[in-house]
């Protein structure tokens, strides 16, 4: 959509800044511009649904209603406004603001700093989406069984499917993540979401983790038979790693299959750290001491203290898509992406970023000296055989 063509709301008590905004979005091709002196009256403009706003320009600090509270009221109507914050507050506070905003579904596009650049404003609003544009229609899938995801075990009908890591040094291609579907006979391909809570709430996810494991495996080693001797990850429930003697299956299942072990890494999610079983610990000491990586995922979100974390043998650490997506143009995230970049130097890990989908994302994170990169700026997940032949597409890019 065109800037022309999108509504803007600017909610700010400063006269001059309030003014220049105005000037700003009308320069980049605005034509349709409000404008709000106080929260109360922004909310007033918001809620006339005669004239819906697309993208709020809203300052955190205003008399009466500030911004929080406008947000707050923002996230209970109907009509799906995008924000965009401006405040001269410090980054801390503003990065605070931006969780809240998404914890009440707001669709926040950024924040600004005052004063704000018609650079920053047009980067800004470009990551807007109209909420009205046309979707695929998405099939509806039933809600599945316990027993309709058993069968679906028995019948190995679950697949994982690859997504490429890429080392941001030299762009060659390190492995790939499986990502656990359901390739039903019926309904296609079924994501996680149908088939993993029922099978965590009844204790089942062992079943799954083999599966995936096992074609894991098999598909890696068929890719170093192809000449692409790359790694695979794989990710592991805290249900499988309490069986006592779970690494020692996944170690002759890879010797079985004649794949050195430094091919194979292993993913457990940050929370997961947290646990005080003896086993779970075992399991991940005897997989490193067999040579196997270990990578803790979603780094940022599981809360875990660095002691913790430290109690865990990990070779990689994977930083979290909500701390990657969108740091090149918001502060306070780059900040915290430097800092957990800097934890993995000190500690001599490698880093993985997830959710890298723009040069921006990518640019930054090789100036920041992430270690691997993975995300749909390179490539979606997809099927063990079409792996290969992307490998050779990207090998002759690069």
């Amino acid at each position: 959509m065109q800037i022309a063509d999108l509504r803007f709301l600017v909610a700010e008590d400063d006269e001059f800044q309030r003014h220049w905004l105005v000037i700003m979005l009308t320069n980049l091709g605005a034509k349709h511009i409000v404008e709000a002196v106080d929260g109360r009256a922004a909310l007033a403009i918001f809620q006339n649904k005669d004239q819906p706003i697309d993208i709020s320009f809203i300052d955190l600090n205003m008399p009466g209603m500030d911004g929080m509270e406008l947000i707050r009221h923002m996230s209970k109507e109907e009509h799906p406004s995008s924000i965009i914050l401006a405040s001269a507050l410090a980054p801390s506070l503003v990065f605070s603001v931006q969780t809240m905003s998404k914890a009440y579904g707001v669709n926040l596009l950024g924040a600004i700093e005052k004063p704000a650049t018609p650079e920053t404003l047009l980067a800004l609003i470009n990551l807007y989406q109209s909420p009205h544009a046309k979707r695929e229609p998405q099939t509806i899938v039933p809600a599945f069984t316990l027993a309709d995801i058993q069968l679906g075990l028995k019948n190995k009908e679950f697949e994982p499917l690859f997504q490429p890591i890429v080392e941001f040094a030299t762009g060659q291609i390190k492995g790939a993540e499986a990502f656990a579907r359901w390739k039903h006979p019926h309904h296609g391909w079924v994501l996680p979401a149908a088939f993993i809570p029922l099978l965590e709430k009844n204790g089942e996810m062992d079943a799954l983790d083999w599966l995936i494991i096992e074609k894991s495996i098999v598909a890696c080693r068929n890719w170093h038979e192809q000449g692409y001797p790359i790694s695979v990850s794989i990710n592991l429930s805290p249900s499988s790693l309490s069986d006592p003697d779970f690494a020692e299956k996944i170690i002759a299942y890879t010797s079985l299959q004649t794949l050195e072990s430094k091919y194979a890494v292993f993913e457990v999610t940050e929370l997961a750290t947290t646990t005080s079983l003896p086993c779970f610990l075992e399991n991940l000491v005897r997989l490193r001491m067999n040579g196997f990586g270990l990578s803790v995922d979603d780094y940022g979100l599981g809360h875990s203290s660095m002691q913790e974390l430290m109690r865990i043998p990990f070779s990689e650490l994977k930083i979290d898509r909500s701390f990657v997506v969108g740091a090149s143009q918001n502060q306070s995230l780059e900040l915290v992406l430097s800092m957990s970049l800097e934890l993995c130097r000190k500690l001599d890990r490698h880093s993985v970023a997830v959710g890298v989908e723009t040069r921006q994302d990518w640019d930054l994170l090789l100036k920041r000296g992430c270690t691997y990169a993975q995300g749909y700026y390179i490539a979606k997940p997809m099927e063990n055989d079409a792996l290969p032949e992307w490998m050779k597409e990207w090998s002759e890019f690069f």
